[in-house]
């Protein structure tokens, strides 16, 4: 490793750190950092993470305080890492940055996969539209982890999972589920997504208000072998032709009037009634 003290916040070395946005970061040149741009983890926790999971990071960004702490960490890592080290003060002059706590590191951006790609040996399988909000993205994809769902698959104008927030929010979990992105084509969403389940035997399910719609502890969901539960965007939910492409719909009763939960919540919910039974 290298330590290079940062006494300006404008020094360029940390524009990924501090000014790129997601969208500049998902476009960094791949011969500069090995893979096809960069994606930015907040907190220990999710660095130790992607490290367990084999990702060497392209440099590190840390408050002064933490070098003692994660000397084992730093040790660790190629010699030729930069880990970049500022002071409280320094790091605190952007705003926002107070949340971090301290602990950034960037690492190449994997390579997005295809849709067949992650549905290969998949039983269970989360498939979002339109997801907005990047948090609620992370939430989903821990309870994945956790949940024993497969595969994930996003529509084409989902949220970013690699982006910072979903990253921290999701633990990193967004590196152990498989997912895929859609294609932009036309005819790929919703249908072609659908049909690509289909021709694999899953059973493609609705999260969705609608009268025929079957408690999801309905018995004979469970006996899907292959299982794509879809979920909507926050506030509207499913699109029409979502809907249309989905074998059935499901809802999960509720009660005092309420009559739906936050995505994510839903998601959990219904990740865990409708997992693999021994």
């Amino acid at each position: 490793m290298r330590i290079i003290r940062i006494t300006d916040f404008e020094d360029p070395r940390i524009d990924s750190y501090v000014r790129l946005t997601n969208h500049q970061l998902r476009r960094q040149p791949y011969d500069l950092h090995g893979g096809e741009g960069v994606m930015i983890a907040e907190s220990r926790f999710v660095i130790e993470a992607l490290l367990e999971l084999g990702h060497l990071p392209n440099s590190l960004l840390l408050d002064e305080r933490h070098l003692d702490s994660m000397a084992a960490v730093l040790e660790s890592l190629p010699a030729r890492t930069p880990v970049y080290v500022a002071t409280r003060e320094v790091i605190t002059q952007v705003v926002g940055f107070e949340v971090t706590r301290g602990y950034l590191a960037s690492f190449a951006r994997p390579v997005e996969r295809m849709p067949a790609d992650v549905l290969e040996g998949a039983r269970r399988v989360a498939v979002l539209e339109g997801l907005v909000d990047v948090t609620n993205m992370g939430a989903i994809f821990r309870s994945a982890a956790a949940l024993g769902i497969d595969a994930v698959l996003l529509s084409p104008n989902c949220a970013d999972p690699y982006s910072r927030r979903a990253l921290r929010v999701s633990m990193g979990c967004v590196l152990k589920v498989p997912w895929a992105r859609a294609s932009e084509l036309a005819g790929m969403w919703p249908l072609g997504t659908s049909r690509i389940l289909h021709e694999r035997g899953f059973h493609c399910a609705a999260l969705a208000l609608r009268d025929d719609a079957v408690p999801i502890d309905d018995p004979a969901l469970k006996e899907h072998d292959r299982l794509a539960l879809f979920l909507g965007t926050e506030g509207w939910g499913l699109t029409q032709p979502a809907l249309d492409a989905c074998d059935s719909s499901v809802i999960i009763p509720m009660a005092n009037g309420v009559d739906s939960l936050n995505v994510a919540a839903a998601a959990a919910v219904a990740f865990w009634e409708l997992r693999l039974r021994p």
